[in-house]
């Protein structure tokens, strides 16, 4: 079974919610698996349950709940008041209700005699995705499991286990991991034990879905002008708007600079769209070769590079699409439009671009979409791979692989196949590539785009205008 990352549960667990499968529901199932795995190897024993303030105490507290004939301690690492989630306090509560011998640890001392009254430990103290050295109590506990003579079973992940510093966690008899295997858990038997992979009710598909466990983080509050992304667009000739919509949405999405490299003749024309538009003229009325050098040096000050969008197609402008992606095989692109006329397959770069075609653009590329859903994204999985892209693959559902993953977006409406929406949509995963890998930024951008897009059919039906898609993308980030 593929192991998977700290980071990909957390996006799971949320996206479960959007789809109705909410938290207690999940760890009420998490839970109760720790308490079979129990049951199953004694009918007796002394148990004590040690639980953080986090969603691991309260899978622990569960698996309590459903061992009280066994009559267990539970040790609760903080004060129930600092318990972090709405659901691991519900089961706390539980607990209190049916008299359960609950003790508050706020200090390491408190722990005396926990090596030596226990014959069987749950360990949920300590989740996934740890980060920094463990702090006290909870590493002075973690000593004591340790040197303990019982049978040790860790909920999910030993406490205090990462892959990079494995030696610092509980060594358990047993751990109980939930859903899939974690990263790094197989590769270190001595901490782990044996290893039991409890369905806790996720469907496989869930994994596919994009929600808003796919919205970026929110940037940090000591960041400075530049920290959280630079845009290079690369558009116009042909048309006008097409950059402007994709600069000004990409500013929108929080990058914090935005550079519209377009031709001459249109260059004045982009700029009167906003103040907030920084346009840089090129040579001519269109994208030519003399250009080239320019365009490279603009790349080298950017993040990530939006291309294609109202650029035209006469053979020069192709050339130099061409040149500018070969000749910046490090460089962050997103490739639209008219530029993935212009896309050599495979792509050679050494960072991965996102293409972002309609099916349209797609069957150019790639072969004729299928109108099954299951059928198109293997097709988009199999072209990602062959052609080493993530492929953005636009519709009324959105499939989004990197070869090896994929993810459907179901966000947006009919009311989106105005004209500017894709352009939109580029600006959107332009800046969150600025400073997200491209699987990443291909999937939220797809999902805050659609969901800005539905916000703004709530406003304006079908007469919604992609400038007013722009103007929903804040909210739509908001939307956690």
């Amino acid at each position: 079974m593929k192991e998977i990352a700290a980071s990909e549960i957390r996006r799971i667990d949320i996206n479960c919610k959007g789809i109705g499968l909410i938290p207690l529901q999940l760890m009420e199932n998490a839970g109760a698996s720790v308490a079979r795995a129990v049951r199953t190897r004694f009918d007796h024993g002394a148990i004590t349950v040690l639980a953080g303030t986090g969603n691991n105490g309260g899978d622990g507290f569960v698996a309590a709940r459903h061992l009280l004939d066994y009559n267990p301690l539970i040790l609760l690492f903080g004060r129930a008041r600092d318990i972090a989630t709405d659901e691991a306090r519900q089961n706390w509560q539980v607990l209190q209700h049916l008299g359960a011998d609950i003790h508050e640890i706020r200090d390491s001392s408190e722990l005396r005699g926990l090596d030596a009254d226990a014959d069987i430990i749950i360990d949920a103290m300590l989740g996934t995705g740890v980060r920094g050295s463990i702090r006290e109590p909870v590493s002075s506990a973690i000593r004591l499991v340790n040197a303990s003579s019982a049978f040790v079973v860790s909920v999910d992940v030993p406490s205090g286990f990462s892959p990079d510093h494995p030696e610092q966690s509980v060594h358990a008899d047993l751990t109980i991991t939930f859903h899939r295997m974690k990263q790094g858990l197989s590769g270190h038997p001595e901490i782990t034990g044996e290893i039991e992979v409890a369905s806790i009710g996720i469907p496989a598909l869930v994994e596919r879905f994009v929600g808003t466990g796919d919205l970026p983080p929110a940037r940090s509050a000591t960041s400075h002008k530049g920290d959280n992304g630079r845009v290079l667009v690369i558009g116009g000739g042909a048309f006008t708007g097409a950059p402007a919509l994709t600069a000004l949405a990409a500013l929108r999405t929080g990058t914090d600079w935005v550079t519209v490299a377009a031709p001459r003749s249109v260059a004045e024309a982009i700029a009167g769209f906003s103040p907030n538009l920084i346009v840089h003229p090129l040579s001519g009325r269109y994208l030519m070769g003399d250009d080239l050098d320019t365009i490279n040096a603009l790349i080298r000050r950017h993040n990530s590079v939006v291309i294609g969008m109202g650029l035209g197609r006469e053979s020069e402008t192709m050339e130099t699409v061409s040149e500018v992606i070969l000749s910046n095989p490090g460089a962050q692109f997103v490739i639209d439009a008219d530029a993935l006329c212009a896309l050599r397959m495979p792509v050679q770069q050494t960072a991965i671009p996102i293409i972002t075609p309609h099916a349209g653009e797609f069957q150019k590329l790639g072969g004729k979409v299928p109108s099954d859903i299951d059928e198109r994204s293997e097709l988009v999985l199999d072209f990602s791979a062959r052609n080493h892209v993530v492929t953005l693959l636009k519709g009324n559902i959105d499939i989004i692989s990197d070869g090896e993953q994929i993810r459907i977006n179901r966000t947006g409406n009919a009311g989106m196949t105005v004209g500017g929406t894709g352009d939109v949509l580029a600006g959107v995963v332009g800046a969150l590539f600025a400073r997200n890998d491209a699987l990443a930024a291909a999937s939220a951008g797809a999902f805050i785009t659609g969901t800005a897009g539905d916000l703004a059919f709530l406003k304006s039906g079908y007469g919604l205008l992609a400038t007013d898609v722009i103007e929903c993308i804040p909210e739509a980030m908001r939307r956690r």
